[in-house]
Order: C-alpha cells, then structure tokens, then sequence
C-alpha cells in the first residue's frame, strides 16, 4: 500500500511587510489559514534511490525543480534512510502561481507523508527546519491550521481554529511576480497596514466577522495594472454578500468569506463567466501531528 496526503491551500487572512533584512529577504507578519481546497499527493516508495514525480499538469517539472520531489530528497538526507526511492504522482487543484502556497503545500505533504510511514523519526522541529530551507511558506503547510507567522513565514505560533465558514477563491487569469512585487514595496512608505493585534484577538475570541473586517494585504497597494481585475473581483463578492474579500499572499488569488452558501454558490456562478478558476472552500484545522 503506498501512502496518501492531502496538500492544503493557504490564504493570508492579512499580510504585513515590516521590514527588509539584511540576508534580502523580508520580515513580515502575516495570519495563514489552511482551507480544504487541496492537492492529492500518491508516494510508491522503491529501492531505486531515486525521486521521480508524475502530474496530471504536463507544464509543471517533474524533476527536482519541483519542490515535492526537493522535500523527498531532503527527507532521505535528514532521516538517513538509504537505498530508498520513490515515485510520486501529483494530482493537482491548487491553482498554479495563485499566492495560495500550492507548491509548497506540495512538499509539505510529502514530508508529512514519509515522516509518518517511517515512524515518525523526525520531529515536528525537524520536520519545519527542513521545510525552511525548501520555502518560507513549507513549514506552515507541514501542519497548518491557522498561525500567526512571523520572519519570512517560517516562524509560527498556532492560534485558535478560525471559525466555521464558505470562503470563495477567485483566481484570474493572469500570475503575478512575487519578486516583482516585493520589488516593488517600500516599507518606509506604507501607508495602510492590516490591524494585526485586532485580527489575532478576533481569532483568540472567534469573531468571524472580526476577522473578515480586519482581512488587509500591503501587496494589494502595489500591484499596478493588475490591480483593476483584483478590484473588480473583490467588489463582486462583496456585491454578492461577503463579509470581506482580499488577496492572498503575492496573489494573483482573491478569496471572500461567507456566512451563508446560497451566496457564496451564487458568486462563484457569476464570477466563473470571466474567471474560471474558481473555487468553494472551507476552513481546515490544523492537523495532528501523528496524522
């Protein structure tokens, strides 16, 4: 029998850049939530030694510029289990280049996936130090939930489960450039920022429309051109009754909350006539660690 994960997508609640660091990459303040749109992740270990991945998306890599099979090679490093290989097999929902943490959601589950079968021989520490080096978004996907993540993301402090809801995911057509993004950000020049401290207290006290009133991205003020579709989107699903609506991580994804499905269902029709990529979530919690 081989092993089965599901990769969980991620949203950012709020996304706040602090600061530039010295090493080039950001400081941030950013509140994730894992949601049930998902990847399907199918390991058949061998004695080959080697990581081959299959997909049902022919563009994407399947060699190790693939960061599922970077998170097996790693694994077989770290743990020091030899002569082992695998194949994987990829079945792919997450939306592609989206801000939604698809591909290292990707890699999570592959680490999740191994660790488990071999009888948790790394900790979760272990687990999270790994992931780091393979993206700041990995170690929050290896068990998700709902955090607060500080650092480039890899720093995370669970927080309560976010209340029950229907979150609309809307991507467009278009990707956006993470690097041209953060290019763009000038964090001495900020104007607005998410109210941070308000969102982890309506979390702490389960205020789902605390939550949704506080949901902010700095991105979202330099996004340029793109900016006219990410509006439009958003101002649909508030038209349709979100209780709030933003983009995710550098995007190109706008998800909206809901209270109730009829509306959510209602949206998602009419913003599929220009935006097939569209899809209904729930909130996940976060898994155990000895799942």
């Amino acid at each position: 029998m081989g092993i089965f994960e599901r990769a969980y997508a991620k949203i950012n609640l709020s996304l706040d850049v602090l600061a530039r660091m010295e090493d080039g990459y950001h400081s941030m303040e950013m509140v994730m939530q894992s949601v049930s749109l998902c990847d399907d992740i199918h390991i058949a270990l061998n004695d080959s030694g080697n990581v081959l991945l299959r997909t049902n998306l022919s563009y994407l890599p399947s060699d190790n510029r693939n960061i599922a099979v970077k998170a097996a090679e790693a694994f077989f490093s770290a743990s020091g289990i030899k002569n082992t290989g695998a194949e994987i097999r990829l079945v792919k929902r997450i939306p592609v280049c989206a801000g939604m943490g698809g591909g290292s959601s990707d890699g999570a589950a592959v680490l999740r996936g191994l660790n488990r079968h071999f009888g948790y021989v790394l900790s979760p520490k272990e687990l999270e130090s790994i992931g780091a080096r393979l993206g700041s978004d990995v170690p929050f996907c290896i068990y998700g939930g709902t955090d607060f993540c500080t650092g480039r993301g890899e720093k995370l402090e669970a927080l309560k489960p976010m209340p029950d809801c229907h979150i609309l995911i809307c991507k467009p057509r278009f990707a956006i450039s993470t690097q041209e993004l953060f290019s763009k950000i000038d964090c001495r020049k900020i104007k607005c920022r998410p109210a941070t401290k308000g969102m982890l207290n309506a979390i702490e006290t389960g205020s789902l429309s605390g939550i949704a009133r506080r949901m902010y991205n700095v991105f979202e003020d330099v996004l340029g051109r793109s900016r006219e579709s990410i509006d439009r989107i958003k101002s649909v699903m508030l038209d349709y009754g979100a209780m709030g609506a933003v983009m995710t991580g550098t995007g190109s994804a706008v998800f909206g909350i809901f209270e109730d499905d009829e509306r959510a269902k209602d949206c998602k029709k009419e913003l599929q006539a220009d935006f097939p990529e569209c899809f209904l979530a729930k909130p996940v919690k976060r898994l155990s660690e000895s799942e």
